[in-house]
């Protein structure tokens, strides 16, 4: 793992200083890339098999990363199962997560983050106020914190702030996070962690959230994209569930696509998706994804019920870990699209996309110090929140804004091959993104959530 950076001095010169990259004792896992539109272990195709891992959901709020005998406890049945990834919806930012990130890299399993909590996320129902600088200390204070460790394996800056047509008025916002996000680490010359965002299963603008998270400068594009998905429900097939069309719309998309979620619980799981999910039917399109989920919350999708310190497996665990165990990933690099690239923004279609134009709201004042100082201790599960506090944006970034000149950028260039997203009404030309470099710029984006 990698060493904390020391903030930088907040003296002002007429060269800015860039914080230097220190180096840790070695994790022994090797971090993910992005290629093309794919995920990359080394030289090697990576396609993310895991499960959505938040022991005690929503209504009690515990970050499993925090507890370390908790964390050794289930890291046996992740490799049980055959999972090299978890993701993880919350973590407290004022606790220490060594142990356990440690843990996981010496199982080979890796971590995606989301970035926000309930307390600190945007709300969807009045964005403009809760993108502000109190959040922003909060999101980065995050990101910092676990950018360090080789496992971290993407950064989601939001999950499901859209979910239905109104909603996607919060897009610009969303997608401000994602470029704030993207420019503090370069800023802060952390490693280039992959960051973009978790859609909600919905076919309402589901395509259009893509495309917009895909569109623009360099350096207002996302890393990645991916979106919850249930439609595929046992029995079922590869055309039945509809999944074949998904993949056909998605053809030429120039990010690594995955499911956020999974494993839709109508009927009986026997988890036949897996199957198609790791086939070349969709590698060239998906890299995997995200079973929801491992501990029982009351919803019915547990893998495993918890008590105490004892875990018992339930049937779905079975089903999945033999569904795993007989599919393979594709030999080979799946057929990925290795040019990746830019497509057009999303035309306005209210109301199920009602995004006017292309702008994104410029990061708040008060963060921009965050990009040199450090954001400085997290707040934690114990803070009073910030949706109604803090210092808003007041006005629109110029384009390439959050370019940043500490480091290389992990996002593919903007010139490729997608332009081939099947939508109706959308037009997806082109678009050559030529990301200014700005030296001392202070503008970026944040991260979302519910």
């Amino acid at each position: 793992m990698k060493a904390a950076l020391a903030s930088l001095a907040a003296t002002v010169s007429l060269v800015a200083a860039v914080p230097q990259k220190l180096h840790g004792r070695d994790s022994g896992i090797t971090p993910i890339t992005v290629k093309g539109n794919a995920f990359f272990q080394g030289d090697n195709r990576f396609y993310i098999r895991g499960v959505d891992y938040q022991p005690g959901g929503s209504s009690k709020l515990v970050d499993p990363l925090a507890d370390a005998d908790t964390c050794k406890r289930d890291i046996a049945h992740f490799k049980d199962l055959g999972l090299n990834t978890v993701r993880v919806y919350s973590v407290d930012n004022s606790a220490d997560h060594d142990d356990c990130m440690s843990a996981l890299a010496d199982a080979g399993i890796y971590v995606v983050l989301d970035v926000n909590t309930p307390k600190y996320s945007i709300n969807r129902a009045d964005p403009e106020i809760s993108y502000n600088d109190v959040y922003l200390q909060n999101v980065f204070a995050t990101v910092e914190m676990f950018a360090k460790y080789d496992n971290t394996l993407a950064f989601f800056s939001g999950n499901e702030v859209i979910n239905d047509g109104p909603s996607s008025k919060a897009a610009p916002y969303v997608k401000a996070v994602t470029r704030d996000i993207r420019q503090f680490i370069r800023s802060r010359n952390l490693r280039n962690v992959p960051v973009g965002y978790s859609a909600a299963d919905i076919d309402t603008n589901r395509l259009q959230m893509a495309q917009f998270m895909n569109c623009g400068t360099d350096d207002e594009r996302s890393d990645f994209f991916a979106f919850n998905d249930y439609s595929w429900c046992d029995p079922s097939s590869f055309t039945t569930s509809g999944w074949d069309q998904k993949v056909k719309n998605f053809t030429g998309y120039g990010l690594p696509l995955f499911l956020s979620e999974y494993g839709c619980n109508t009927n009986k799981r026997q988890f036949q998706e897996v199957a198609s999910l790791y086939s070349t039917d969709m590698t060239g399109v998906y890299s995997g994804g995200l079973v929801y989920e491992y501990s029982e919350e009351g919803s019915n999708y547990g893998l495993v019920k918890i008590d105490g310190s004892d875990v018992t497996e339930k049937d779905d665990y079975t089903e999945l870990k033999n569904a795993l165990k007989k599919t393979p990933n594709p030999q080979g690099d799946g057929n990925y699209n290795s040019t990746g690239g830019a497509n057009g923004c999303p035309a306005s279609d209210p109301p199920n996309w009602d995004v006017s134009n292309d702008t994104l709201p410029a990061i708040p004042s008060p963060a921009k110090k965050y990009m040199t100082d450090g954001p400085g201790k997290g707040p934690g599960f114990s803070g009073s929140g910030s949706q109604d506090k803090g210092t808003k944006s007041t006005g629109t970034a110029t384009a390439g804004s959050g370019a940043s000149a500490a480091t290389e950028s992990v996002s593919t260039t903007s010139k490729g091959a997608a332009t081939g997203l099947r939508a109706p009404g959308l037009t997806f030309t082109p678009v050559v993104c030529s990301a200014a470099v700005a030296l001392f710029t202070l503008f970026g984006a944040s991260l979302v959530i519910l």
